[in-house]
């Protein structure tokens, strides 16, 4: 079952750690998010395989917004 990675609010991210079949662990950064002049880790939910990149770096991304697929 596919798990969307979210971000937890408005912000710009700024690198994705990741690539599509990348094996990740629960917790394991995905991408970095900057929000509020400060910068945060986008972490995964559940342990997988990413199956699908949805952002790129420098995209401004709304809440709660699907930056990343796991499988």
């Amino acid at each position: 079952m596919a798990t969307p990675v979210t971000v937890p609010m408005v912000g710009k991210i700024v690198s994705v750690s990741v690539k599509v079949g990348d094996k990740i662990k629960e917790d394991d950064q995905v991408a970095i998010l900057e929000a509020m002049k400060m910068e945060m880790p986008v972490v995964a939910p559940v342990s997988g395989v990413i199956k699908e990149i949805c952002v790129s770096a420098g995209q401004e991304v709304e809440a709660e917004a699907t930056i990343a697929v796991i499988e």
